[in-house]
């Protein structure tokens, strides 16, 4: 990922239309990994949008739940990356029932994986 894991945070929240990556940095003034966290959402926003997941296969040892059906219909959803004060994120959102399923199921699977202690329901 290019970032000392032990200095950010990562975050998954599930909403009506997707969810959103979220990392940021633990300590403000940490700008090496703050401008790491920045590149690495981008590449991962247009490497999803490519329908390119090698990134979770390398992380996790095994493709991440959902990642099929959203390879699948990658031009049903769309990344968009946004940057944030203390980091980044990548918002993915859908309007396809179907998909949204599967955004979510790999959402799950990264709040577990990552053991964020996300919420495994959708936020408002």
């Amino acid at each position: 990922m290019g970032f000392d894991l032990d200095k950010t945070s990562h975050h998954f929240t599930l909403t009506a239309s997707g969810g959103r990556i979220a990392v940021t940095v633990n300590d403000p003034d940490d700008t090496t990994d703050l401008g790491a966290i920045r590149m690495h959402l981008r590449h991962i926003a247009a490497e999803f949008a490519d329908g390119r997941f090698d990134a979770p296969l390398a992380t996790h040892g095994a493709e991440p739940d959902g990642v099929a059906a959203m390879r699948e219909h990658r031009a049903s959803i769309r990344y968009t990356y946004r940057e944030m004060k203390s980091g980044a994120a990548v918002e993915i959102g859908t309007k396809d029932a179907a998909v949204l399923a599967a955004i979510h199921d790999f959402l799950r699977y990264q709040i577990r994986e990552h053991k964020t202690g996300d919420p495994l329901t959708i936020s408002r």
